[in-house]
């Protein structure tokens, strides 16, 4: 019997060596890798930072941040990341499968989402109040392991 996957894991493209194939509900052609999924506000880039310069290039992990952007202005975070860490910074572009000892960043004037080891955007649109795209981000997380994929 298939039990769902531990918190924190996310899906990854291809099963490792000797590896039976994908498990745990993750999308055709995926296996589980830990994963970690923060939000930041503008000063949270300091603290993040800090992070990847003390973290190994190889932790077998995959991190996701959005950050709350100017939906007017290119972001120039994937760059100033990339400076702190080996492990390769990528903004994200939708169906983005998520790869372990990545770093993936939000573009500016997108939510973000997390479906069965995919990376989705869609457009932020205009709203009424404040944009909250790490609701949505973790939001998504929730809804995924509430239908017993991997997230």
């Amino acid at each position: 019997m298939r039990t769902a996957p531990p918190a924190g894991f996310a899906a990854r493209p291809g099963p490792p060596r000797g590896h039976p194939g994908p498990r745990g509900g993750a999308a055709r052609g995926t296996v589980l890798s830990p994963s970690s999924a923060s939000g930041l506000s503008a000063g949270g880039l300091e603290a993040f930072t800090q992070l990847l310069t003390h973290l190994p290039d190889t932790t077998g992990m995959a991190f996701v941040l959005v950050q709350h952007l100017d939906p007017r202005h290119p972001s120039q975070l994937t760059e100033l990341l990339a400076r702190a860490t080996r492990m390769p910074v990528v903004e994200v572009t939708d169906g983005t499968a998520v790869r372990p000892d990545h770093v993936y960043v939000i573009p500016p004037n997108t939510n973000l989402a997390f479906a069965r080891g995919v990376l989705h955007l869609t457009h932020r649109g205009e709203t009424h109040g404040q944009h909250l795209p790490v609701d949505h981000l973790l939001r998504s997380l929730a809804e995924d392991r509430k239908n017993g994929r991997s997230g």
